[in-house]
């Protein structure tokens, strides 16, 4: 399994999360469902790339690239 970021993904993959890299932004996107262990899947991207939205807990959430860029995914 490789490591990346989860404003690395393509529209259609997938990965589990791992940690984040903020502590600021852990707790916001905790709050949303955004938990270590969580499959995310990035569904759509905007026209010119921000925000981005992702599938996690059984919803979509919409997330800018600059905090997608704090999230460690598995691959």
């Amino acid at each position: 399994m490789t490591e990346k970021l989860l404003s690395d993904l393509r529209i259609g993959e997938q990965g589990i999360i791992k940690h984040f890299i903020d502590d600021f932004i852990a707790l916001k996107l905790m709050e949303m469902g955004c938990l270590p262990g969580e499959q995310v899947i990035l569904e759509r991207l905007a026209p010119m790339g921000d925000p981005i939205a992702i599938s996690v807990s059984g919803y979509s959430l919409s997330l800018r690239k600059s905090e997608a860029a704090k999230v460690v995914i598995q691959q």
